[in-house]
């Protein structure tokens, strides 16, 4: 399938790089996934992140500034005209109904994800907010995420693991599910599909789109996990170009779409690409290659040795924890892939 509506990318120099309040307005990927749902990729790009967080880091347990993450969700929130709903990762087969908990704790929506520095971070902007009492959720682990409430942007964040945005556009459910190799092996696709069909959604109506992550010839992991991973995806395991065993999680989370009976899955990659190809020649992403240490310091050689564009580790937009190892880096910054029923 390809998505319902195929628009041009917006070219960026014809509008503002700043926000109303001066915050850069955050570079980003959308997808429109079905009617009134929309799926959006966060870049490095539009952000006040430094150094190897540098520029748009979402992510907030990394030792990242929290004013700087703090502005980038804000951000965030503003430019998909939707409140954020993050959970806290932890690689494993659960998934949550943000239903149940839901309530506007920061100044860009629900956080339970743990990020630190957080409350006082959002304190010290003077921005409204609700913040949760006492007795409120505080830290919520979970890989999944389900929602039937319009407004809420459901987000996973990544740096190499795979997101999966789902929509029943009929029954106004969505899902966003967080695939690392671990949560694959977990469940997490099928735990978060039984979820919507719990609050009335249709896996024959359900339509699903893949985001950017590492690819089967890129994520090398060993001939022992390789062959674990293939006994529970068959067919999986592939021969990197670094010469060693690996593995293909986004063919894992297509076995496991169709096991749950989602079989109308759109492809994200033409937009990615276009997007790509659009910003080949951009002074942000030039610069963060040329000062980031973790491939050629020209953008034209980074963009020419891509291979797949939704490849994290080659693709120079996204975050990459493998990229950011193997240049040395302790840290790396986290993109967000959100999904959004306005």
């Amino acid at each position: 399938m390809t998505a319902y509506d195929d628009n041009a990318i917006i070219d960026s120099n014809k509008i503002s790089s700043t926000d109303r309040d001066g915050r850069p307005i955050p570079v980003t990927i959308p997808i429109a996934l079905a009617p009134g749902v929309t799926v959006v990729y966060t870049t490095r790009l539009g952000g006040l992140s430094t150094g190897d967080f540098g520029n748009l880091n979402l992510g907030g347990k990394s030792g990242d500034d929290p004013q700087a993450v703090l502005s980038n969700r804000i951000a965030l929130s503003e430019a998909v005209n939707a409140k954020l709903s993050l959970v806290s990762q932890v690689h494993s087969g659960v998934a949550v109904d943000v239903d149940d908990a839901f309530e506007i704790n920061t100044p860009f929506g629900f956080d339970v994800s743990g990020t630190k520095g957080g409350a006082d971070a959002a304190a010290s902007t003077g921005e409204p907010t609700e913040p949760t009492g006492a007795a409120g959720p505080r830290v919520r682990e979970a890989d999944g995420q389900v929602t039937s409430q319009p407004g809420i942007a459901l987000g996973m964040f990544a740096a190499d693991c795979l997101p999966v945005l789902l929509a029943d556009p009929v029954a106004g459910i969505i899902g966003a599910a967080h695939c690392g190799r671990r949560g694959l092996e977990k469940g997490v696709i099928g735990a978060t599909v039984e979820l919507m069909k719990l609050k009335g959604a249709d896996p024959d109506r359900i339509v699903a789109t893949l985001g950017p992550r590492i690819c089967g010839e890129c994520y090398e992991v060993g001939d022992e996990i390789a062959e674990t991973f293939q006994k529970r995806f068959p067919l999986t395991r592939t021969e990197t170009r670094f010469g060693g065993a690996g593995i293909d999680i986004a063919e894992a989370a297509m076995i496991d779409l169709a096991f749950a009976g989602v079989h109308n899955v759109v492809d994200s990659m033409p937009r990615v690409h276009a997007a790509t190809e659009y910003l080949e020649e951009d002074a942000e992403l030039a610069e963060l290659c040329r000062t980031d240490g973790e491939g050629p310091t020209e953008l034209a050689e980074r963009i020419g040795n891509i291979r797949h564009s939704m490849c994290t580790l080659e693709n120079p937009l996204w975050y990459s924890h493998r990229r950011a190892a193997k240049a040395g880096k302790a840290h790396e910054g986290r993109m967000l892939a959100l999904i959004v029923r306005h």
